[in-house]
């Protein structure tokens, strides 16, 4: 009765998610110099700066909505492969000094090339996952995402004060040539006994958006613009509550928190269903967001990032293996297209969007209301998926296509 559990860690999931992993890193460890260094090197604005480190988010959604829509006939691992070389090559504008203009076209394009590699790891792992394990196997793929969002700004800010940015610049340009040398021994097999669907001719949104990953994809829209509350203004609040020495402890907490329960939450998450992660973690981040306006004291502080870890971390793995579980196989790309568009709206515009509120509500009551929104998507959540969620041991006497 009993059937061995397929394997997960397998050469080729270890691999993509290793590419991921350094590509994010150095995402993460440019995106706080870059405007720094705006400022220093072409006596950027603040607006400029901020548009320096932001515009790459634009050239992420271009990215992604321009490669989900051709990766299943350039192929998988040719996508994984362009994408890599284009992230390298935009790398290597950092090192030409022609002023701010050309520094914000080469963060859109390093932006498009970010979201093409991003949407070909995320596609590619989805694929290689063992279904009966689907959801446990991207909470540890979305993990090599969560270090290096907390390794990369350590990374980035301690070269600061060591280094120069050329010296940066180099050491993210080594991470580049490393994933490309390590993309090389990744082996993507063959979709068996798929009929795909003959392409429309013209413009069709349903190829660029995959439709069935909708729902699931605006639950992710709205928590995720309710974190990027939290990424992009937690460092201001804590000036403002004399709390700087404990923002800066934050985000590790934040990923201790994810990296420890993703494990369990993504084996759960297959077992029962994705109700069982997503109304909790609503509930969980909702307090975090309550707990973070209440904070007066690091302690406070530190624990509503340890609540916002444990909610919205694993939300954002679920609404992922949702949003490949709902879609065809051959859709895949699509499906992982959608789900990160929706998740980088949320976080890229999210910050713009707020600050117009700030100035009306100070952030202690912005994070009262961005808690209450987290409380309503619990509905929102129902009626666009949660009703629909099929227990999970009601699919297990289904053969599994795929065995690792």
């Amino acid at each position: 009765m009993n059937q061995p559990r397929a394997k997960l860690w397998t050469k080729d999931f270890t691999i993509v998610s290793g590419v991921n992993f350094l590509v994010t890193l150095v995402f993460y460890l440019l995106i706080v110099i870059i405007g720094v260094y705006a400022v220093d090197e072409f006596n950027a604005s603040t607006s400029q700066a901020g548009l320096v480190t932001g515009i790459f988010i634009v050239g992420s959604l271009i990215g992604r909505l321009v490669i989900g829509r051709f990766i299943e006939s350039i192929g998988r691992r040719k996508t994984l492969f362009i994408g890599i070389i284009f992230f390298i090559l935009t790398l290597l504008l950092y090192f030409v000094n022609m002023g701010i203009t050309f520094l914000l076209i080469t963060r859109l394009l390093h932006g498009i090339a970010g979201g093409m590699v991003g949407t070909a790891t995320g596609t590619i792992v989805a694929q290689v996952i063992p279904s009966t394990r689907k959801a446990e196997g991207i909470g540890y793929f979305s993990m090599s995402a969560t270090l290096a969002t907390a390794i990369g700004p350590f990374i980035g800010l301690y070269m600061t004060q060591h280094t120069d940015y050329q010296m940066i610049f180099i050491f993210s340009l080594v991470l580049g040539v490393i994933s490309l040398i390590t993309a090389f021994f990744v082996d993507v097999p063959q979709l068996e006994g798929l009929v795909q669907p003959t392409e429309t001719k013209g413009f069709k949104i349903s190829n660029y958006i995959e439709p069935k990953a909708l729902p699931i994809a605006f639950i992710t829209l709205v928590v995720s613009f309710c974190y990027s509350s939290v990424l992009s203004f937690i460092n201001f609040y804590a000036i403002e509550i004399d709390l700087v020495s404990a923002a800066s402890f934050f985000f590790l907490v934040y990923s201790i928190a994810v990296l420890l329960s993703r494990p369990i939450t993504g084996r759960l998450m297959d077992l029962k269903g994705a109700n069982y992660i997503m109304y909790p973690g609503l509930v969980i981040f909702a307090v975090g967001l309550f707990l973070l306006s209440l904070a007066n004291m690091s302690a406070t502080l530190l624990l509503a990032g340890v609540l916002i870890g444990l909610g919205f971390g694993n939300m954002q793995s679920s609404t992922q293996a949702v949003a490949v579980k709902v879609t065809p196989p051959h859709r895949m790309g699509l499906a992982t297209s959608t789900f990160f568009i929706f998740l980088d709206a949320g976080l890229g515009f999210g910050p713009y969007i707020l600050g117009f509120i700030i100035p009306l509500t100070g952030y202690r009551t912005l994070y009262v209301i961005l808690g209450v929104v987290a409380l309503a998507t619990i509905v929102l959540y129902y009626f666009l998926h949660g009703k629909n969620e099929k227990p999970r041991r009601t699919i297990m006497h289904q053969p599994t296509p795929e065995t690792n």
